[in-house]
């Protein structure tokens, strides 16, 4: 059975860190993409960072513009888990954050569409307020 649990989330002060997890089980992360999304209220799933496998292709990571060289997307298949490590957070990156399962291979303009993932995690709520 394909599980996907997200934790980590809270509540952080504005330029703070958090560090997201995605823990998987039924299935092994070595050949499949890992996708974070986030939804705030009143507002769409957007698409936050991907990584795919290495045993395809060159293992590649995506990151949407408004978090680029703030968060970082790694993976540890010993630990079949994916981190997405958030740094200098803003008040508009709060949201919930869910992990989703991806298909092996993704590019800069499909990486992103929420239809191409085929399992979602639960969400771990995201507060960046003072």
């Amino acid at each position: 059975q394909v599980q996907l649990v997200e934790s980590g989330g809270g509540l952080v002060q504005p330029g703070g860190s958090l560090r997201l997890s995605c823990a998987a089980s039924g299935f092994t992360l070595v050949t499949k993409s890992i996708g974070w999304f986030r939804q705030a209220p009143g507002k769409e799933r957007e698409g936050v960072s991907c990584i795919t496998p290495s045993a395809f292709g060159d293992g590649s990571t995506y990151y949407a513009d408004s978090v680029k060289g703030r968060f970082t997307i790694s993976r540890d298949n010993a630990k079949n888990t994916v981190y997405l490590q958030m740094n200098s957070l803003k008040p508009e990156d709060t949201a919930v954050y869910y992990c989703a399962l991806g298909p092996p291979f993704f590019s800069d303009t499909t990486w992103y569409q929420h239809r191409a993932y085929d399992y979602w995690g639960q969400g771990t709520q995201v507060t960046v307020s003072s």
